[in-house]
């Protein structure tokens, strides 16, 4: 399965596109503003992947929390 995500500003257009897509038989969904963040940022976190570990008072220097 593929999947196409559209991020825009008009409602409108968007409304369009999954009408669009509905008629073509495809499955449409919608996502609030905070669930693309959560996705965007799972995405940025799939590419930044190493494998390695890291402790926790290292990400706590990192981020300046004593």
């Amino acid at each position: 399965m593929e999947t196409l995500v559209i991020q825009s500003k008009s409602k409108v257009n968007l409304k369009l596109l999954a009408e669009l897509a509905r008629k073509l038989g495809e499955q449409t969904s919608e996502f609030s503003g905070e669930e693309s963040e959560d996705f965007d940022l799972g995405l940025l976190m799939d590419k930044e992947k190493t494998g390695k570990s890291v402790t926790r008072d290292t990400i706590m220097r990192k981020l300046h929390v004593k």
